[in-house]
């Protein structure tokens, strides 16, 4: 077969329907971003298993996955703290691999996402609406990048400041609700 017709059938398998939604999935990543020079574990890390490519909003889609992992496993304060350095460096690792071929804060790279609402949820209570509540304002603080998250976010370049900016936007988060929980 020809080159240019074995492209375009791996591009069409690539971008078939997804059988449980009405979206598509573009796969087309593994093609564009040399996933091999990348990394497919770093990648991995870094789109939060791939969920940074889901077509709409994918950093709403990496909370939400930091809700999913602390609503099914409930894990205890201590825990979160020692697990957060190791992803934020980890992430930080990947995301800098990862920005290096999809551009400057790739809105496919949603490591930054799920650890930043991990530190929303430290030293609250696990319970549903504060869950929602944390996730609604870490993501409120996440695009609106109050003072100095924005100033943060410029000086620092890679990995580190797609990974900084998320850990002030949850740490807002997490002062809001703290300051909610000891008013109420």
């Amino acid at each position: 077969m020809e080159e240019k017709t074995l492209k375009r059938i791996y591009t069409k398998l690539l971008t078939l329907p997804n059988l449980f939604t009405a979206w598509k999935f573009d796969l087309s990543f593994l093609r564009d971003y040399n996933i091999w020079r990348v990394g497919r574990v770093r990648l991995l890390i870094a789109t939060v298993g791939y969920a940074g490519y889901l077509p709409y909003a994918p950093g709403t889609f990496g909370s939400l996955l930091g809700l999913l992992l602390i609503s099914l496993l409930k894990p205890h304060d201590l825990q979160l703290l020692l697990i957060f350095p190791f992803l934020f460096i980890i992430g930080a690792a990947s995301a800098d691999s990862a920005e290096r071929f999809m551009g400057k804060d790739s809105p496919h790279i949603v490591i930054d996402e799920f650890c930043g609402y991990l530190i929303t949820m430290v030293f609250l209570p696990k319970d549903l609406a504060y869950l929602i509540a944390g996730f609604l304002l870490f993501r409120l603080f996440d695009i609106l990048k109050p003072p100095p998250i924005k100033r943060i976010e410029g000086a620092l370049k890679g990995g580190i400041a797609i990974m900084a900016d998320d850990l002030l936007a949850g740490l807002y988060a997490n002062l809001c609700l703290q300051l909610w929980r000891l008013i109420s």
